[in-house]
């Protein structure tokens, strides 16, 4: 048996319960994990809270992402064997292939051998963040030498990450934030700029930064009223890319500003990355190698143990991380 955690109703934090379970062998393509350290997101929290894309069957398993040892391999596996350290790239489905537990068991395709310098920690804080900058960033908006891009939420681990890929293609990051204090950290972390949204004007200060041409990226989890404000400050053809939902406010469509600067608002999903083979395997490459380089370098906000699940949790929902909440087993 092996422990997991588990909730069987939707609620807080406190619903999350450890349990003894027992962990069926691996089957055909699969590969199971004896697990080191787990990374937090804000989709597992939403999941127990009962508000993700994703509708659990109670009682429920949750978590997208870990990092351990290969403890076995199911039939037809050949890329892995018992003993290789591995990390796991997120799910389509994390009630069907749940992260949270002491052994987990996933599909091959989504294994990877992560850079032997990662510690357990770091290997576990890499794939939600990176995979979800680079998918918008790289991916769809093919961001590129002497582009501007504004990134909200800059302190979360994909705010982060975004601000590593911008510069390792020669971008200039622009972070926001709602106040300066974590000013300091965000420019150490490799920001060109930082926006204090409740400090300054956000739309005449984000075109003072990148002057008549604009920004012509703007990475967002907020939504909201912040919309206008960044659509004023973009250029022409430019486009915004929507992953999350944090504001509680209604978003208002900017319609004059999409009109006449030709504006494209997308909304994106990691999923995108991971269920195309071949995007994921050129996003696993991009970003193997910036582990590698150094260039891309996983920022870790804090550290629980596996039996503090539940204040880890409550950490998770106090939105003062900077970077990835990781638990280790």
């Amino acid at each position: 048996m092996a422990r997991v955690v588990r909730f069987h109703q939707h609620g807080g934090p406190e619903v999350l319960r450890i349990e003894h379970v027992d962990v069926l062998p691996p089957g055909q393509g699969e590969v199971q994990i004896r697990v080191r350290a787990l990374g937090l997101n804000r989709a597992e929290a939403l999941l127990r809270a009962g508000a993700y894309i994703e509708k659990p069957t109670f009682p429920s398993g949750l978590g997208l992402e870990a990092a351990g040892v290969v403890e076995a391999v199911g039939a037809g596996v050949t890329a892995f064997a018992p003993g290789d350290a591995v990390s796991i790239v997120p799910p389509q489905s994390m009630v069907r292939w749940p992260a949270y537990g002491e052994l987990v068991t996933f599909p091959a395709a989504l294994v990877v051998k992560h850079p032997p310098l990662l510690s357990w920690e770091a290997a576990a804080a890499v794939w939600m963040p990176y995979l979800t900058a680079y998918g918008a960033l790289i991916g769809i908006a093919k961001l590129g030498p002497g582009d501007f891009v504004a990134v909200t939420a800059a302190s979360s681990s994909v705010g982060l990450a975004a601000i590593q890929i911008a510069n390792t293609v020669g971008a200039t990051p622009i972070a926001i934030t709602r106040t300066s204090a974590k000013a300091p950290a965000l420019l150490a972390a490799g920001a060109a700029h930082v926006v204090a949204t409740e400090e300054v004007d956000l739309a005449a200060r984000l075109q003072q930064i990148a002057g008549p041409a604009g920004v012509r990226v703007v990475l967002d989890s907020i939504g909201g009223p912040i919309f206008e404000p960044l659509t004023a400050a973009m250029s022409r053809g430019g486009i915004l890319i929507e992953y999350g939902g944090l504001s509680p406010e209604p978003t208002p469509f900017p319609l004059f500003a999409v009109l006449s600067k030709t504006l494209t608002l997308r909304g994106y999903l990691v999923h995108e990355i991971t269920g195309n083979p071949v995007k994921l395997e050129a996003a696993k490459a991009f970003i193997l190698d910036g582990l590698a380089s150094g260039a891309l370098r996983p920022v870790i906000a804090r550290t629980f143990a596996f039996d503090e699940i539940v204040d880890a949790h409550r950490f998770l929902e106090s939105n003062t991380q900077f970077g990835k909440i990781v638990v280790t087993v």
